[in-house]
């Protein structure tokens, strides 16, 4: 799995954001999350009031990095898809990229077949916004952009903090 930190812009993330609100309606689910694989929480759509969204993601990524684990047990890179099914709710999670994970939270009102078919589609855009994403880091690193933060010193924090 890649954990290398990227700066997403905000036109980046509400191209996500429609991504993963559109996925909610074709695939009747109750919500949907992107999580990276650091377990932070990037995007989330539908009608999950109440969730404590920061356990979820954490569990989630959490969930990835074990079952990643038992698949290099088996002999297998990665198990790139994982299903929950709970009495009233289930679990659609997918690894997107090797960057971010996907998850589908639905009910009744839809089926596994619907969601995986839905997934397929929005997890292909999803990994070519992160693509996009890498790529103006690169292009920014190349051009001696960097982080913001590279110009600041520590005299200007201490100015700054200063009376």
């Amino acid at each position: 799995m890649m954990n290398n930190s990227l700066v997403m812009y905000d036109e980046d993330y509400r191209k996500l954001l429609a991504i993963i609100q559109r996925l909610v309606q074709d695939a009747t689910a109750k919500g949907v999350f992107l999580v990276d694989t650091n377990g932070q929480m990037v995007a989330d759509a539908g009608e999950m009031e109440g969730i404590d969204t920061t356990s979820l993601a954490s569990l989630t990524a959490g969930n990835i990095a074990a079952s990643s684990g038992l698949a290099k047990i088996i002999g297998e890179e990665e198990f790139p898809t994982h299903f929950h099914q709970g009495q009233r709710d289930n679990l659609f999670i997918t690894l997107v990229a090797n960057r971010i994970i996907l998850v589908v939270v639905f009910d009744e009102r839809s089926s596994l077949g619907l969601v995986r078919l839905r997934v397929k589609k929005a997890g292909v855009q999803v990994a070519q916004i992160f693509e996009e994403i890498r790529k103006k880091a690169e292009q920014e690193q190349a051009s001696g952009g960097g982080s913001p933060f590279s110009e600041i010193t520590d005299d200007d924090i201490d100015n700054l903090f200063s009376e």
